[in-house]
């Protein structure tokens, strides 16, 4: 058997900072920089005209709402959402704020949209890999145990919403919101610009990316992270409202034997999905767009080669590029013309998705 290697996260963006020439000289952007880790990942607030000390105080405020969205939502330390847990499993009804519920509808709703590949229900699968946690062991479950979970068919349709009042038909049920959570957050911090009359700005959770406004006189650029190199395979530019979240394997997995052990579990076999190594998604502007941006690309990974351009019509995705294990890349018609290679040969084996 060879050893176990647990790979560090790495970050499936990187933005682009550019510097402005002034006659012979090169002076910085007028460019506020904030990092934080929140959700697990490390968050890049970048806001752009205004003065440091307001800068820091939106960037501040934006912050501290990550942290409580992150606080309420997490899958394995005391909170509101393990409360609701905690619930199903005792077989009771639960009263829980108005947001939590339009949440959890929500991500209900998204999941019939997906046909299941999008399931936040399947907490314990999650748990039983070991990805509900911050060090998560390179070992594989037992394969029964695994079975018997996936017999218990937990899903968001399992959940009851009357009103504010939450409970499950299926004691089974363990919501996980790790694929929702940072569209969400992303969602909420862009209102918070906009409250604010921020003109220009970029908010980056680990990947996922909303813009607004520019960085000066261009657009927003944020690159693609290539899933197997260091660098990026291409860069995007952002529009005001744009946003493009990645789902990849590279991001918490472990090698074992050999093989690789991703977090994003197919719920229909109950193992880690395989064959993909990344699905990039654009998604324009809206009410929801940092929503569609973490979830949208979850059942197009999940799905098998030859549904991939079905489920990106399912959830509404025009804008795709996904990049298969055995280094096939397919990319909408859309995408390929918003995409600035930097990995020419990887261009060079661009197909266009059908």
């Amino acid at each position: 058997m060879s050893p176990a290697i647990i790979m560090p996260m790495r970050y499936l963006f990187l933005l682009l900072f550019g510097l402005v020439q002034l006659g012979c000289s090169l002076q910085l952007d007028p460019l506020y920089h904030s990092q934080s880790y929140v959700f697990g990942t490390l968050v890049d607030i970048s806001i752009y005209g205004e003065e440091e000390a307001e800068a820091q105080r939106i960037a501040s405020q934006i912050t501290r709402e990550f942290q409580t969205i992150h606080n309420r939502l997490h899958a394995w330390k005391p909170s509101e959402l393990n409360g609701i847990n905690k619930s199903f499993a005792d077989n009771r009804s639960k009263l829980i704020e108005p947001d939590m519920a339009h949440i959890i509808a929500d991500a209900t709703q998204r999941s019939l949209q997906s046909e299941g590949l999008f399931n936040p229900a399947i907490g314990h699968l999650i748990q039983h890999w070991g990805f509900q946690s911050d060090d998560f062991p390179a070992r594989k479950p037992d394969e029964a145990a695994l079975a018997a979970m996936v017999a218990q068919h937990p899903t968001m349709s399992d959940i009851v919403l009357d009103q504010h009042t939450i409970s499950s038909q299926n004691p089974h049920v363990k919501l996980d919101l790790g694929g929702y959570a940072k569209g969400y957050a992303l969602d909420a911090g862009f209102k918070i610009l906009q409250e604010l009359h921020v003109k220009n700005a970029l908010i980056n959770i680990g990947g996922n990316v909303i813009a607004l406004g520019n960085h000066g006189d261009r657009p927003w650029t944020v690159g693609i992270q290539h899933p197997r190199k260091p660098n990026a395979i291409a860069t995007v530019a952002l529009g005001s409202g744009w946003a493009i979240g990645t789902s990849g394997d590279y991001q918490r997995f472990f090698m074992l034997d050999g093989k690789r052990y991703c977090h994003i579990i197919d719920p229909r076999s109950g193992w880690p999905a395989q064959g993909t190594q990344s699905v990039t998604v654009l998604i324009p502007p809206g009410a929801d767009t940092g929503v569609r941006s973490d979830v949208s690309s979850k059942p197009i990974f999940i799905s098998e080669p030859e549904r991939k351009a079905e489920f990106a019509s399912k959830m509404g995705v025009n804008h795709v590029l996904i990049i298969q294990e055995n280094g096939e890349i397919l990319a909408s018609p859309a995408m390929q013309k918003q995409l600035n290679w930097l990995d020419k040969e990887a261009q060079a084996r661009v197909r266009t998705l059908q």
